[in-house]
């Protein structure tokens, strides 16, 4: 069974830093196409990162220039790490295998102004 298991979020200060790790179990992460996405409340989830397997990174707009996605085959964990936050990026954070359509349950990252 593939899981899909979001950390590091949290409340932090808007100007701080946060780091999301998605570690990947029951499956070979190596080959999947992996992402993180987000919902603040009262909005529809939107996409924020994008990994392919060979490395080739996308963003959403609003994330350029601020977050970078990585990951690391040998711990199949992918990461998300998000600079200069702002209060609008306080959402549920989720971790997204695009190959499987497979979601996490998400953590919680609040900014405060």
């Amino acid at each position: 069974q593939v899981q899909l298991v979001e950390s590091g979020g949290g409340l932090v200060q808007a100007g701080d830093s946060l780091r999301l790790s998605c570690v990947v179990s029951g499956r070979t992460f190596n080959s999947a196409d992996m992402g993180w996405f987000r919902q603040a409340p009262g909005k529809e989830r939107e996409f924020v990162a994008r990994i392919m397997r060979s490395g080739y990174k996308y963003y959403a707009d609003s994330a350029k220039g601020r977050f970078t996605i990585s990951r690391d085959n040998a711990k199949n964990t992918v990461y998300l790490q998000m600079n200069n936050l702002k209060p609008e990026d306080t959402a549920t954070y989720y971790c997204r295998d695009f190959d499987i359509e497979a979601w996490g349950k998400g953590t919680l990252v609040t900014i405060s102004s």
